[in-house]
């Protein structure tokens, strides 16, 4: 209990202050994890879509592969992504390891199935309801994905938020291919697994739960730039 108490104390002290190290930190974690997120969701979000209104004759064998990636050991990728990109691997010449760049790659392989598989879930759903008005509207398959992912915004808003909160909260990947390095690729979870590590749990705790903060923040923020509560639909 002293330890949680001594934790709260520190990260209160932490953001107070303005410590450089911290707001540092914090601000290379959110530009991995949103850069990420964009990247996926572009990938995501119309491939979940599309697997709900297409049929084709694997279509169940994809679903179900794309659900079992949503479980991707986070090490696993960082440890493909790692060999991909080291001076032995076919992207060596491209000097990606141990950059935010490679952390980003790690996380958007992470958290794209995520967010294709709760879309295809939503999507599923809401194509039910437009099936019939969208066939005899004769529009294009183009066409239906757009209807579909702009009357289903809500429930795709959801789903970048999983991936979000997945891609903040990671740390084993991006300790591999990122290798948490001072001033150049140390975010909240590594730094988090450094200071244990090391002993200090009350610093531990305090970022921690500045991280904490740091994902309710943004996903409050994002609640109320889409209106959601406005509208009677939070």
């Amino acid at each position: 209990m002293n330890d949680i108490w001594a934790g709260l104390s520190s990260a209160f002290w932490l953001v107070v202050t303005g410590d450089p190290d911290l707001i540092e930190i914090t601000l290379r974690s959110l530009q991995v994890s949103l850069t990420a997120l964009v990247i996926a969701s572009t990938i995501a979000l119309p491939f979940g879509t599309w697997l709900a209104i297409r049929r084709f004759r694997f279509r169940r064998t994809a679903i179900a592969v794309l659900n079992s990636l949503m479980g991707l050991p986070p090490v696993v990728v960082g440890l493909i992504v790692y060999l991909l990109l080291s001076r032995a691997g076919p992207f060596g010449v491209l000097g990606l390891l141990f950059t935010p760049t490679a952390m980003i790659i790690a996380q958007v392989i992470i958290i794209t199935p995520l967010i294709a598989s709760i879309t295809h879930q939503a999507m599923r759903d809401l194509w039910a309801e437009y099936h019939d008005l969208l066939i005899s509207l004769n529009t294009t398959p183009t066409r239906r994905i757009l209807t579909l992912i702009s009357d289903g915004r809500r429930a795709l808003l959801t789903a970048a938020l999983a991936g979000f909160g997945r891609a903040i909260g990671e740390v084993g990947a991006i300790m591999i291919v990122g290798g948490n390095i001072d001033h150049a690729t140390r975010v909240l979870t590594t730094a988090i697994a450094l200071e244990t590590g090391k002993g200090d749990f009350a610093l531990a705790l305090g970022l921690g739960f500045v991280l904490i903060a740091l994902a309710l923040t943004v996903n409050l923020i994002i609640h109320a730039l889409s209106r959601t509560e406005r509208e009677g639909r939070w």
